[in-house]
């Protein structure tokens, strides 16, 4: 994938089989940037089920109840982080997926819009795969709301909406680093831990939006979820594997 759509570059798939921490997973994310940037590595697909985290926004932090959010946070088992990219507190652990697509790109920058109707598509694709009415766009009420998050229709109440991918993006000269996460499995407590943070930003939001892919369809797990996302990706582009000790962490 180059430029919003497909390209003819292999792209190496590495399973990150243990977090390294909450706070090294997300730095390790901008290390591959850089190494991409740099021609180091090529093209690379990391994945991997985190520790419990919140990544904060940089504009969370200039609001007055942020050290209470953090508290909040670290009261509920979570991580509080702060990430680079935008947007407001998102939450996950480990019955999500996350997934850091990296990519050199000689103009990283015009293609930054286009990569999220990109991803947005690919991701919901996945998701249907495993029997979610999945689709693109914001859906009132939800957290860290985006244009192009990832939601699921509860089949038994077509009203009722949840958001189960949300996506950022790290773009530098040279290349991007999109990296997005799937809420898979055990959805409450990451619907308690942004309850409890959101309310001391003093942001408001619908905690009905915060849901995982196991509450539309039960049983679905991130194995399941990770094969189905390969699958797409196969359709993208050239697939390798790789060790994860290959990157060298």
């Amino acid at each position: 994938m180059n430029d919003g759509g497909p390209g003819p570059r292999t792209l190496t798939v590495v399973r990150q089989e243990k977090t390294l921490g909450a706070a090294r997973d997300l730095e390790f994310g901008l290390e591959l940037l850089a190494r991409v940037r740099s021609g180091d590595i090529g093209p690379t697909l990391r994945l991997y089920r985190p520790a419990p985290t919140v990544a904060f926004g940089q504009r969370d932090t200039r609001l007055p109840g942020f050290d209470a959010a953090a508290q909040a946070c670290r009261a509920n088992g979570f991580e509080p982080l702060v990430r680079r990219a935008g947007g407001r507190a998102a939450a996950y652990h480990e019955g999500t997926l996350v997934v850091d697509h990296i990519e050199p790109d000689p103009d990283a920058i015009a293609g930054s819009k286009t990569r999220f109707g990109y991803f947005g598509e690919l991701f919901a694709d996945a998701l249907r795969r495993v029997g979610v009415q999945a689709a693109v766009g914001e859906i009132p009420g939800e957290y860290c709301p985006g244009e192009f998050s990832v939601h699921g229709t509860d089949p038994a109440d077509g009203a009722h909406r949840v958001k189960l991918v949300g996506t950022a993006q790290r773009v530098v000269a040279g290349g991007w680093l999109f990296s997005s996460v799937i809420v898979v499995e055990n959805s409450a407590p990451i619907r308690k831990v942004l309850t409890d943070s959101y309310a001391a930003l003093g942001l408001d939001w619908d905690p009905a939006t915060a849901g995982a892919v196991d509450d539309l369809v039960p049983g679905v797990d991130v194995p399941a979820v990770e094969e189905a996302l390969l699958s797409v990706y196969a359709g993208h582009a050239p697939l390798r594997t790789a060790s994860f000790s290959s990157l060298g962490a």
